[in-house]
């Protein structure tokens, strides 16, 4: 039995992202963002409502400030009292997790989608993606960039600016681009 794009996403198998199914649930996912990042001023409860209507899991103490913006938004787990803040970007065609009390500088990136680095794969408009993992009690400073499949370990640190292209070991500091260690004072 021929499987659909969404169950092959799903699945962490090479997809067509243009498929209908797909493309719908992008809209739904469009027009939440739109509520959500409407400049009327809501409550903090409020917000945490909308989050754990859409989002896969949202817990307790959760704040994301707005504008925020996700693919299907279901992929996407967060654990309690982490903050995300101003203009992040989630792209969660396959699992994002993020520990609790983690805290997201604002403009930061978490990308699990990725394309094929065939060309052909490319040109028939296949994509594919792998899971990001944010520990606990980690610190992603601003405008970081987390690319797909990488892992940052609990009470991590990454530096404003740093293209995270590897994983990050737990506790550890890392800076630059690429992401490398770096010597962490307190």
């Amino acid at each position: 039995m021929a499987r659909t794009e969404k169950e092959k996403m799903l699945a962490g198998d090479l997809y067509r992202a243009d498929d209908p199914e797909l493309t719908a649930e992008i809209a739904r996912t469009g027009a939440w963002l739109a509520r959500y990042n409407a400049p009327a001023a809501l409550p903090p409860e409020e917000r945490l409502r909308m989050l754990r209507a859409h989002l896969g899991s949202v817990a307790d103490g959760v704040v994301i400030r707005p504008p925020f913006y996700c693919d299907l938004g279901y992929n996407i787990r967060i654990g309690r009292n982490t903050f995300l803040n101003f203009n992040c970007v989630i792209l969660d065609i396959a699992p994002v997790e993020i520990g609790e009390l983690t805290q997201i500088g604002p403009g930061v990136q978490i990308l699990a989608a990725d394309h094929p680095r065939d060309p052909g794969l490319r040109r028939a408009l296949l994509e594919g993606g792998r899971p990001v993992r944010i520990g606990r009690n980690c610190w992603i400073g601003a405008g970081a960039l987390i690319l797909p499949g990488v892992t940052v370990g609990d009470d991590a640190i990454v530096g404003a600016g740093s293209v995270v292209t590897r994983d990050v070991p737990a506790g550890a500091t890392v800076a630059g681009n690429p992401a490398r260690p770096v010597r962490r004072s307190a």
